[in-house]
């Protein structure tokens, strides 16, 4: 069934656009407008975003806009503010941005303001802060915590892991902060093989307190301390982060460790909060509030910014261009910062979690593509992996660079190399290399007639591949803060032009589901009835001596 937003007339228009532009190639639109640079790119706080090189002109945008208006995204944000349970699946309201909010007004939901709540755990999680890098907290044979483990998955691991990663230079030396998710036993094992227990503490990260990956994790790692301090030694070595006090009680952590955040809160939304404590250990207390304050900022832009000058809007819109106008089914994530490596897995949750569905807000399939697989590596690295895919693989694959104006690690020489591919490879992919220019080139180079007609089509490369280019003035925790609110609007505003809910995971929980039956039948606790021939076979295989 088509939704009304495709049958509507701001649809129709892009389509008739499209069809009109798609033949143009992006050397023609920068050839026929000298100032596309300044039409084309937008600042906000220490972000510059540079879209000159989409495949777009200033009808495209004005069409998109057109399109933003048609799917009323400005009252559908209006009501996420206003707490409404957007999220309609679960009936559950999305209030993230209070986890950032510093001013006085209140933030209701139901009537009640959240944000008594949000401080008192915000002054929880500092008063912790504090006393564990002062030393003052204690493990249970005296010693101080050197070294802490977050125990989670999903939205309890990726944002505390990437935005660690990302401030790497900000980290504080008095404690070392490790993430353990995989339900693989190499990955807790190795994590403690350089560990010593008197002077380690465990973050569990679950809201439920049952989810198999981190609780495996949670209880093995509590094995191994008991092992060597006692079972009295738990209380002094393990805090969580959940809502369900009685399961937490009994694994033995005590109710004044435990960190509550709330099901306003999504797990892929959730840094901001407790989930953020393994974070604000790495950096210390100070440097995560300048990360919400950063947040907060890109808050007030996205909320109260007109669609023309609003950046996570314009994101979004240039997105729904390329997927469901020009046809890309992916878009790849190209940070020139190694800082950065981490946050193509966080954004990967972030947006295909978050959008990758083909039921509508209504229950309906939809017609039309919705979140493009997201896919990337860190600069220059992918440069020799993927790149010649890009350049000469005949796929349309908008690409997404992030730079940075000052290197957080200013080794000489590295710096400018580094922003010189960057810049260059985004040229590249626009402009492309004709024929002509080629044999030209090959001929001022001294090779004969015969190897420029025998080599000259490979060294063609078609251009005209979109990207957009952001440019960070520097990598702190407010500019990194600013960048990860920005991708978060930007997935709630694409999941209103989709017609989607954005803030419920039903196909993750299908397969936790089937784990949960496959259990015990590989653990030979119940028959081989009913399962697929596949399965079965996969199931006897594992189980053979």
């Amino acid at each position: 069934m088509a939704h009304a937003l495709t049958t509507s007339r701001a649809w129709a228009e892009l389509e008739a656009h499209a069809s009109r532009l798609k033949p143009t190639h992006l050397r023609e639109l920068f050839a026929a407008d000298d100032d596309r640079f300044g039409r084309f790119s937008l600042e906000v706080g220490d972000l510059l975003a540079d879209f000159s090189k989409q495949r777009i002109t200033t009808e495209t945008l004005a069409l998109l806009q057109d399109l933003w208006r048609a799917a009323e995204v400005t009252q559908w944000t209006t009501r996420l503010r206003q707490g409404e349970a957007i999220n309609h699946t679960e009936h559950r309201a999305v209030l993230h941005h209070a986890l950032r909010h510093s001013g006085d007004e209140p933030i209701l939901l139901e009537g009640k303001d959240v944000m008594p709540d949000v401080r008192r755990v915000l002054g929880q999680m500092e008063e912790f802060c504090n006393r564990v890098l002062s030393g003052d907290w204690k493990g249970a044979s005296g010693e101080r915590i050197r070294d802490v483990v977050n125990i989670g998955i999903g939205g309890s691991d990726l944002g505390g892991k990437m935005a660690s990663q990302a401030l790497s230079v900000f980290h504080v030396p008095e404690v070392k902060v490790h993430y353990v998710s995989n339900l693989d036993g190499a990955h807790l094992a190795t994590t403690l093989a350089g560990l010593h227990p008197a002077s380690t503490l465990f973050i569990v990260a679950s809201k439920t307190f049952t989810t198999q990956e981190t609780m495996q994790n949670a209880q093995s790692a509590r094995d191994w301390l008991v092992r060597k301090l006692g079972e009295k030694a738990v209380a002094h070595h393990f805090v969580a982060v959940s809502t369900n006090h009685q399961a937490v009680a009994k694994f033995g952590i005590a109710p004044a460790n435990v960190f509550e955040f709330w099901d306003w809160v999504g797990g892929r939304f959730s840094l901001w909060s407790a989930i953020g404590l393994p974070f604000a250990l790495s950096v210390g207390f100070a440097n995560f509030r300048r990360f919400l304050a950063g947040a907060e900022a890109m808050d007030r832009h996205f909320f109260e910014t007109p669609v023309e000058r609003n950046l996570p809007a314009l994101l979004a819109l240039l997105e729904v261009w390329n997927t469901n106008f020009l046809g890309a089914a992916t878009r790849v994530l190209l940070p020139y910062t190694q800082s950065l490596e981490i946050l193509v897995s966080y954004l990967q949750q972030l947006e295909m979690e978050s959008n990758g569905k083909q039921v509508d807000r209504d229950g309906a399939a939809v017609s039309y593509a919705t979140a493009p697989i997201l896919w990337g590596e860190s600069g220059s690295n992918g440069q020799h992996a993927f790149y010649q895919l890009i350049h000469q693989g005949g796929s349309l694959i908008p690409c997404e660079f992030l730079a940075l104006r000052e290197a957080d690690y200013p080794l000489p020489g590295h710096q400018e190399k580094l922003l010189a591919n960057c810049f260059a490879q985004s040229e590249a992919l626009m402009r492309g290399k004709t024929v002509a220019e080629v044999r030209a080139e090959m001929h001022e180079a001294g090779l004969s007639a015969e190897a420029i007609d025998e080599l000259s089509p490979y060294r063609v490369f078609p251009g005209n591949q979109p990207s957009t280019t952001l440019l960070l003035s520097r990598l702190d925790p407010y500019t990194l803060g600013q960048l990860v609110a920005l991708y978060e609007h930007k997935v709630f505003a694409l999941g209103i032009l989709w017609n989607l809910n954005s803030f419920d995971q039903w196909g993750v929980e299908y397969g936790k589901q089937l784990a949960h039956k496959l259990l015990p039948i590989l653990e030979g606790k119940a028959p081989m009835a009913g399962l697929d021939s596949s399965t079965a076979g996969l199931i006897a295989a594992c189980r053979k001596k």
